[in-house]
């Protein structure tokens, strides 16, 4: 099999452009193509998906350890051609950088340089790289030009490089772009790249990058690289989980939904957008994150849904929700407009949108009692990246039963000491962060062992359609 990272001098060089390109081309020529990326991204692997077909993973090294990333990494590529991994940031930034990852996998990377207004001065950059790599075990095996203006440009730019392969470069005048907003690009669910805008993306790299080098130079050449064996999964058992999946909500780690349908989960997928009624038959509910805000009126209007959602928690039954699905479990959202929109008020409180970031980075949660996630003294990894923030405190008029406790002890990824999270009432639990299941081999079946526990408390109700 063959394997490349690529990876960029800085954020925003265009490695996702190129990344795109590269795998929509080889996916075109018929080779078996699979994605991943470097770090808690969710937009880029979705990305990947449209590109490949075939569901991107997420690799990060501080989240899930260097056996897991190895068997996550080998594992899914054995039925490959070629896996490609996107980095992210600059290569050599953060402690567990993109090179980091390279050294990590054994894999090659190729360096996107963003030539846009240099020429020959494209090549000292690259010597920098280089020469930065071989003092940390990092090999740079070839570079791509990005933003070239025309031949002489890139005749020029690629003059300056010595001794790495250039294996070519996409045009400034590329007619393809990706939408953005503020948690970054536009979500694969509201297909913000057409098939066309793909095939074009395709054509550009077919063209102007030399794939064929990808797929038949052997310095591309991935090797086998064994890792201990991964937990034994626990016991098997029909557990059926309601999955919310649309535009508004679709930030999910696969390996997380892969884990879960490992320990006997079935995955059912609903639209809390469209979707009048909850599915049939269902044990659990796990919401994840997105842009409930940019739907929210939507969702709002959707009263049956909402109506099913929190007779859902009152009755007790399993439900865990992160960042996006936390604030739908709220009592409503003030969007960027200061309008309020009601939500499911599963918790008494009430979030607002805000013009600047107001959560990103690493975090590590310890639990302070027994939730789905696992018994108290449980600790995961995972991320928090969000434009919002809890607006009014507890609502003190709710009554006992709803007011929450906070079950998460939370640190950043440097050790210090954050403020508590994890809002747990009954059965529900929301929080901001992004937990990888990966972070901890128990937790995937935690949650199913915590989820057939409740079952037979909730057989009625598990038997009953919500009315709306």
């Amino acid at each position: 099999m063959q394997g490349l990272l690529i990876a960029g001098t800085h954020s925003g060089c265009g490695k996702t452009t190129v990344t795109l390109g590269i795998l929509a081309a080889l996916t075109r020529k018929g080779c078996r193509v699979q994605p991943f990326k470097a770090g808690p991204d969710f937009i880029d692997t979705g990305l990947h998906r449209l590109a490949t077909g075939r569901p991107s993973r997420n690799l990060d090294v501080w989240m899930c350890g260097a056996d897991y990333v190895t068997r996550c990494f080998m594992r899914h590529s054995r039925d490959a051609d070629i896996a490609v991994v996107e980095g992210v940031m600059g290569l050599y930034d953060g402690e567990t950088s993109t090179a980091h990852l390279s050294a990590v996998l054994g894999l090659p990377v190729v360096l996107v340089v963003d030539a846009g207004g240099m020429a020959e001065s494209a090549g000292a950059v690259v010597r920098g790289f280089v020469d930065h790599g071989s003092t940390v075990g990092t090999d740079v095996a070839g570079v791509i030009l990005n933003r070239i203006g025309s031949e002489r440009h890139y005749r020029r730019a690629r003059e300056g490089v010595r001794d790495v392969p250039v294996l070519g470069y996409l045009p400034r005048d590329l007619d393809f772009e990706i939408p953005h907003r503020h948690l970054g690009l536009v979500v694969a669910e509201e297909r913000p790249i057409t098939p066309e805008g793909l095939d074009k993306l395709a054509d550009a790299a077919s063209e102007c990058i030399d794939t064929d080098r990808l797929i038949q130079d052997p310095s591309f050449k991935v090797q086998d690289r064994a890792a201990p064996a991964p937990e034994p999964a626990g016991p098997g058992g029909s557990v059926r989980i309601g999955v919310a999946r649309d535009r508004a909500f679709s930030f999910y780690y696969q390996d997380n939904l892969d884990l879960l349908e490992e320990h006997g989960v079935e995955i059912a997928h609903f639209s809390p957008l469209s979707d009048r009624e909850l599915p049939d038959g269902l044990d659990a509910l796990y919401i994840g994150g997105g842009y409930p805000e940019l739907y929210a009126e939507e969702l709002s209007a959707n009263s049956s849904m909402i109506r099913a959602v929190s007779r859902w928690a009152e009755e007790g039954r399993p439900l865990y929700a992160e960042c996006g699905g936390f604030m739908y479990l709220t009592e409503g959202i003030h969007d960027p407009e200061g309008r309020f929109h009601p939500m499911t008020a599963v918790f008494p409180l009430v979030v607002r949108m805000t013009r600047g970031r107001v959560g990103l980075g690493y975090r590590e949660i310890t639990l302070k009692e027994r939730s789905l996630l696992g018994e108290a003294g449980t600790v995961l990894r995972g991320h928090e990246f969000h434009y919002s923030e809890i607006a009014r405190g507890m609502n003190t008029r709710a009554p006992e039963s709803r007011r929450p406790s906070l079950i998460y002890s939370v640190r950043d990824g440097s050790g210090n000491r954050l403020q508590d999270e994890g809002y747990r009432v009954r059965n529900a639990l929301g929080s901001y962060v992004h937990i990888h299941f990966g972070s901890n081999p128990a937790a995937a079946g935690n949650f199913a062992r915590f989820i057939k526990e409740r079952r037979g408390d909730n057989t009625a109700c598990r038997a009953r359609k919500p009315q709306g």
